[in-house]
């Protein structure tokens, strides 16, 4: 038997999110330490967007939430093929691969919030995600309002961004040729040059805390590659805040390694459905689907032992 685990990113948080985790002795010390960060009071918070959707509380909720997840779940977890993370999920995925401690990955993602709003300054950007969009349609909107390509996430899907007044008009634009648009809950170009002043700021506090080698197939979101150094890692990191993420080559990636069943460890069933899209063959479910630690490993068993 064999999985392999995908970290969701910015955006996916929720309210209801991961409800068994609280009573869950592995995931309580990062749970408190994203109280720590936040305020006890973070999860009835929740329901004040401003504040939800920032990334200030946003990568740090993330984050936590992922890696008490992994936490949570890792002793019954079969063997582990590959870890991917879609954006600072990226962060989580560092902790499930043995790169990183919980404490220093939340602490990395409070460094990582800061460096990117300090870079964005004032401008008034966001991500907007596509679906059922041609090449052609991408290369013609992303020339016309000066947008970028921030995320590939399969043949015609993909995330562009750049400031909101032309994100927009292209949603506008390509709304009316049948394309789906949909504006995501962030408020920073991500991944567009854009953030750019973030990467050197971001690498120093990567380089500023302990790491180790992963000790399973760690695929990085800019190259969609299997990276088996640290230091490699750390670079990659630190440059996909301004560098298009390559989501779609890392399911392929994942693929490669021919898991039994794949999980995604954190908020939300986005990274799910993708996959779902992409390799109906290998079934795949969200942890936030299920009502205990409990039933996510006898799901986890049962797939992946098919």
């Amino acid at each position: 038997m064999s999985v392999a685990l995908l970290f969701p990113g910015q955006g996916t948080q929720h309210a209801a999110m991961l409800p068994w985790l609280d009573g869950d002795d592995a995931a309580r010390p990062v749970l408190a330490r994203v109280a720590a960060a936040l305020g006890a009071d973070w999860c009835a918070r929740m329901a004040d967007t401003a504040w939800s959707q920032s990334n200030a509380v946003a990568q740090v909720l993330l984050t936590g939430a992922s890696v008490a997840a992994w936490r949570a779940l890792s002793p019954g977890l079969p063997r582990v093929v590959a870890v991917a993370g879609y954006s600072v999920g990226e962060l989580a995925s560092c902790v499930a691969a043995g790169m990183l401690e919980a404490d220093d990955a939340v602490a990395l993602a409070e460094r990582r919030a800061a460096a990117m709003d300090a870079c964005a300054g004032d401008i008034d950007g966001g991500l907007l995600a596509l679906s059922d969009v041609g090449a052609d349609d991408v290369a013609a909107v992303t020339a016309r309002w000066g947008l970028e390509v921030a995320i590939r996430t399969g043949e015609r899907r993909c995330i562009v961004g750049g400031a909101r007044a032309a994100l927009a008009e292209a949603a506008a634009v390509l709304g009316a040729r049948g394309v789906i648009a949909r504006p995501l809950c962030v408020r920073v170009p991500s991944h567009t040059s854009a953030l750019r002043a973030a990467v050197p700021v971001l690498a120093q506090a990567l380089a500023g805390v302990s790491w180790r080698p992963p000790r399973v197939a760690w695929v990085a979101g800019i190259t969609g590659a299997v990276v088996r150094d640290a230091a490699q890692a750390r670079r990659v990191l630190a440059e996909q805040v301004a560098t298009t993420v390559r989501w779609d080559a890392c399911m392929d990636t994942v693929a490669e390694r021919r898991p039994g069943a794949v999980l995604e460890v954190g908020p939300g069933t986005t990274l799910t459905r993708l996959w779902r899209e992409r390799f109906p063959d290998i079934p795949a479910r969200s942890c936030d689907e299920f009502a205990s630690a409990q039933e996510v490993l006898a799901w986890v068993a049962e797939a992946a032992g098919g």
